[in-house]
C-alpha cells in the first residue's frame, strides 16, 4: 500500500494485499507441525477396526521391541485423566481410559518412537482382539429411534431445539401447500493442513503447538484433563491451513500427544494421517428434513413446518441445527421448527462451515422454489412477497437488513430477467440451461474479547490478541483496523495472534473473529491513540499543549491541530521528549443490552454508536434488543447434458449485506471459497458409511470428491453497503459462513429449471438425473 493511501487514514475496507503473504509464499509461515523443536520424537495413533464392542486384549510386545520405540500407551497403562465435559472438547468420551469401543477409528493407543517411520512401523504391530457387536444401522432406517435432545441447539443463533409460533395446522387449512423430504449426507472438512500437535513439558508447565481455531478452548480442556491451572498451559497456533470448524474444538489426539510427551519426557509430534482425519476430528452429520409449506393463492406464506433428524454419537448429543434459518428467514404467522437425534456408532459430529444453515438452506430454499412453481410465481417475487421486515421468531427489529437490495442488485447483474420460467425451455446447443436462486443468512455473532496495543519509541506499533487466522486474512484486517485507528501507515503496525499468552479472544467460528477480535483491536488502538494524544497535550514543551483533545487529529503518526495542521508533532517526538521507550494499553469489549442470547436475559452494557443513534433505534424497539444477521442471495446458471446427466455450473453470483467490509480483497476471497464449497456440497461431497463395519469407505482425498479448477466457474460477488452501528463496535457482521449458505439450493433449483427433475437428495449426481 502506498503512502498516499495511508495518509488519509482511510485504510479499513481497502483491498490491500495480505500482510502475511510474503511469509506464506517463501515458507516463512510456520504451521504447527513445522515448529522447530529440539529433541522431538514422533507419535502415531492406533485406532479400532470395529465400530462397537470391547477390547478383549491388546498385544503391544512386538511394538515395544521394535527399533526406536520409546513407549506404547493404551488404556492399560495410560495416566488417569479427569472426566471431560463436552464442549470445548470435541467429544466427551474418556481418552485411553476404558476398553469399550463406540465407533470405528476410536483411539485405542499411541506409539512413540525416535522417527516417524519407526513409529508408523511399530504402530502396525499392535494387535487388538475384540468382543465385537453389530453397529447401529443407518439413520434413515431408524427414524423411529429419534429423540429430543436435552440441550439447546449447538450452532448459529442457539436457543431451544424446538420452537413454534402460531398454529401450523390452521395455517395449512385451505392453503396451497407442498410437503417434501430433503436429505444431506455425511461430509468431512478435509482441510489441506492435517490436524497436528507438538507437545512439550517443562516441569509442571505444558506448551502445545496445535492446529486449532480455539487456543483458549484447547488450554481449558488440557488443564482440566491433567488437573492443572490454566496459567500453566500455553497453546500456540500462528497459522492454519484451513479448519472450517473441525479445528474449533479439542480432539483426543491433542491430549494424547501431551500424555505421550509426559511419558517419554521429550517433545512429541503427532500428525493425523488423512484417513484418521475422517474418524478423529468430527464431521457434518447427515440430515433428513421434512418441510411443509402453505401459502395463499396470492403468494403469502401461511404456514411452515421444518422437522430435522440428524445422527449423533452414542455418548454426545450434537444437533445439526438445520431449522435455525427457517425460524427467521420469511414472514409467516405459523412456524414450527424441530430437531431430533438418532444415535449411531460414529464419532461425535461437529461444526462444519455454516453448521445447520448449510444443510438447512438446501431444504428450505428448495421447498420455497417448489412452492413458487406451484403458485406460478417468479422465485424472487415469491421471496419478496414474504420478506421478513423484522425477526418474527424473537420479535425484534433487525439491526440492519439489505436483502431486498441484494435480490435486486443480484438479479440485475446476473441477468435474471432473461430467464424463461418454464422448465427445460432454455438451451445452448445440446445443453439444457437452468437458472436458480436461493437466499442466504447467518447470525452476526459478537463475543467478549480483549487486545493489547503497544507503541515503541522508533515509531512502530504492536497489537496482540489471541484470535486466529485460518487463511481467511485475519492478520491483514486486524492490521488495517489498528493502523487506521492509530493513524499509522500499515507497514508500521505488526499484529500478533494465536497464543494463549496474549489477551483473550474467542475461538474462530460462527463468523465471530472480525466482530469480536476486530472490535477489541479497535478499542485497544483507540485507547493507545488517546493515551499518546493526552501525553502530548499535557506536556508543557509540546506545541500542542493546552489544546482540547477534540481539537487535534492524527495522520501518518503525527498529531496536529485540526485548524492549524502546521502545529503538531509525531508520536515519536512525544515519547523521545518524555524519555519513554514504550506505551502499552489493554482494552476489552463485550456485547451489550442490545444483544440478547436466545432464552437468556440481556446483559447491561453501553451500546456502540452515538446517543442520537441509540435514541433513534430505541423508537423502533421498545425492548431495546435487536436481531443481528447477515443476508444475501445466490444466483446460479447450470448446463446439463440431457443424455449423460452431467451437471456443470456455468456461473455463480452472490450479493450480500454483511455490515462493514474490512478488506474488499479478502472478503471477496472468502465468498469465493464459500461458493466453491457450496458447489462441492451440491454436486460432489459425500462420505459413505459402511453399515456392516461402521467404517468410512472413502476416507481419503482420492475418493472423497471435492471440486478441482475445472469444476469452478466464473464467480461474481457484490456487497451491499451497510452502516450498522449496533451489530458490533467495528460495524462488521462476519463473513466466514454466509458464502456457502444457499448455494446448494440455488444449484438444485437451477437443475430443476434446466431438466424438470427435482433432486431432493444431495449430492446431485448423474444417476439421479438420467
Amino acid at each position: 500500500m502506498n503512502q498516499a493511501q495511508n495518509s488519509n487514514n482511510n485504510i479499513i475496507g481497502k483491498p490491500i494485499d495480505r500482510v502475511d503473504g510474503y511469509l506464506k509464499v517463501t515458507g516463512g509461515a510456520r504451521y504447527s507441525a513445522e515448529i522447530p523443536t529440539e529433541n522431538v520424537v514422533h507419535a502415531v495413533l492406533c485406532q479400532s477396526t470395529i465400530a462397537r464392542g470391547r477390547i478383549r486384549s491388546i498385544d503391544t510386545q512386538a511394538a515395544e521391541r521394535a527399533p526406536g520405540v520409546l513407549a506404547v500407551i493404551t488404556h492399560l497403562n495410560a495416566p488417569r485423566l479427569a472426566q471431560l465435559t463436552w464442549l470445548p472438547a470435541g467429544q466427551s468420551l474418556p481418552i485411553l481410559q476404558k476398553p469399550e469401543i463406540h465407533y470405528y477409528g476410536q483411539n485405542i493407543g499411541v506409539v512413540v518412537a525416535t522417527t516417524l517411520e519407526q513409529a508408523e512401523y511399530a504402530a502396525s504391530l499392535v494387535r487388538a482382539t475384540y468382543d465385537e457387536q453389530k453397529p447401529a444401522g443407518r439413520m434413515a432406517q431408524r427414524l423411529n429411534e429419534g429423540f429430543l435432545p436435552p440441550m439447546g441447539v449447538t450452532g448459529g443463533g442457539g436457543g431451544p431445539v424446538d420452537s413454534r409460533r402460531g398454529d401450523v395446522a390452521r395455517g395449512l387449512d385451505g392453503a396451497v401447500s407442498i410437503e417434501q423430504t430433503y436429505t444431506t449426507p455425511i461430509e468431512h472438512h478435509n482441510a489441506m493442513e492435517p490436524h497436528a500437535t507438538i507437545a512439550l513439558w517443562n516441569g509442571d508447565n505444558l506448551t502445545v503447538y496445535d492446529t486449532t481455531q480455539n487456543v483458549s478452548g484447547v488450554r481449558q480442556v488440557l488443564a482440566s484433563a491433567f488437573g492443572m491451572r490454566q496459567e500453566n498451559v500455553r497453546v500456540v497456533s500462528h497459522f492454519l491451513g484451513g479448519g472450517f470448524g473441525s479445528k474449533g474444538l479439542n480432539w483426543p489426539h491433542t491430549t494424547i500427544a501431551a500424555i505421550a510427551a509426559q511419558r517419554v519426557k521429550r517433545p512429541v509430534k503427532l500428525v493425523l494421517q488423512r484417513p484418521q482425519m475422517f474418524t478423529s476430528a468430527g464431521h457434518r452429520a447427515p440430515t433428513l428434513q421434512r418441510i411443509t409449506l402453505g401459502a395463499t393463492q396470492a403468494g403469502k406464506l401461511t404456514a411452515i413446518r421444518h422437522a430435522t433428524t440428524s445422527h449423533t454419537s452414542m455418548f454426545d448429543d450434537f444437533v445439526e441445527s438445520s431449522g435455525l434459518m427457517t425460524r427467521i428467514m420469511y414472514s409467516c404467522p405459523n412456524v414450527e421448527v424441530s430437531h431430533r437425534l438418532v444415535r449411531a456408532n460414529v464419532g461425535t459430529p461437529t461444526f462444519m462451515r455454516a453448521p445447520g444453515e448449510s444443510s438447512g438452506s438446501f431444504a428450505l430454499e428448495s421447498a420455497i422454489d417448489e412452492l413458487a412453481y406451484e403458485l406460478k410465481l417468479d422465485p424472487i417475487e415469491f421471496r419478496n412477497r414474504n420478506y421478513a421486515e423484522r425477526d418474527e421468531h424473537e420479535n425484534h427489529p433487525w439491526s440492519s437488513k439489505s436483502l431486498r437490495e441484494a435480490y435486486r442488485l443480484g438479479a440485475e447483474r446476473f441477468g435474471w430477467a432473461r430467464r424463461n420460467p418454464v422448465p427445460r425451455s432454455m438451451r445452448d446447443g445440446r445443453y439444457l440451461i437452468g437458472y436458480g436462486v436461493a437466499s442466504a443468512t447467518y447470525p452476526a455473532n459478537y463475543r467478549p474479547a480483549s487486545a493489547r496495543a503497544i507503541f515503541f519509541a522508533d515509531g512502530r506499533a504492536l497489537v496482540q490478541t489471541a484470535t486466529h487466522d485460518l487463511g481467511t486474512g485475519t492478520y491483514t484486517i486486524m492490521t488495517q483496523i489498528a493502523a487506521e485507528t492509530l493513524g499509522l501507515p500499515v507497514d508500521r503496525v505488526r499484529f500478533e495472534l494465536g497464543d494463549t499468552r496474549l489477551p483473550f479472544s474467542p475461538g474462530a467460528g460462527g463468523s465471530t473473529s472480525a466482530t469480536s477480535a476486530g472490535s477489541a483491536v479497535q478499542a485497544a488502538a483507540r485507547t493507545l491513540r488517546t493515551r499518546l494524544i493526552e501525553m502530548a497535550l499535557r506536556d508543557e514543551n509540546s506545541p500542542l499543549n493546552g489544546l482540547n483533545p477534540s481539537a487535534v487529529t492524527v495522520e501518518s503518526g503525527r498529531i496536529f491541530a485540526r485548524e492549524n495542521p502546521s502545529r503538531g508533532e509525531t508520536y515519536v517526538q512525544v515519547l523521545a521528549r518524555l524519555g519513554e521507550k514504550v506505551v502499552e494499553v489493554v482494552a476489552s469489549v463485550q456485547p451489550g443490552s442490545e444483544r440478547a442470547t436466545p432464552g437468556a436475559p440481556a446483559r447491561a452494557n453501553q451500546r456502540p454508536g452515538t446517543e442520537q443513534d441509540r435514541g433513534a433505534q430505541a423508537e423502533e424497539s421498545q425492548s431495546g434488543v435487536y436481531s443481528f444477521h447477515s443476508f444475501g442471495a445466490h444466483f446460479c446458471e447450470v448446463r446439463v447434458d440431457p443424455d449423460l446427466g452431467m451437471v456443470r455450473v456455468a456461473r455463480v453470483l452472490g450479493c450480500y449485506g454483511v455490515g462493514r467490509v474490512l478488506n474488499l480483497k479478502t472478503a471477496t476471497s472468502q465468498m469465493h471459497g464459500g461458493i466453491t464449497w457450496g458447489i462441492s456440497m451440491a454436486l460432489q461431497e459425500e462420505t459413505h458409511l459402511d453399515a456392516r463395519s461402521g467404517g468410512y469407505i472413502n476416507a481419503n482425498l482420492g475418493e472423497y470428491h471435492v471440486p478441482v479448477n475445472a469444476d469452478v466457474p466464473v464467480i461474481e460477488t457484490y456487497f451491499v453497503e451497510e452502516d450498522d452501528p449496533y451489530v458490533s463496535p467495528i460495524g462488521a457482521k462476519g463473513i466466514g459462513e454466509i458464502g456457502i449458505v444457499g448455494v446448494a439450493a440455488a444449484i438444485a433449483n437451477a437443475v430443476f429449471h434446466a431438466t424438470g427433475k427435482r433432486v431432493r437428495d444431495l449430492p446431485i449426481t448423474l444417476d439421479k438425473l438420467i
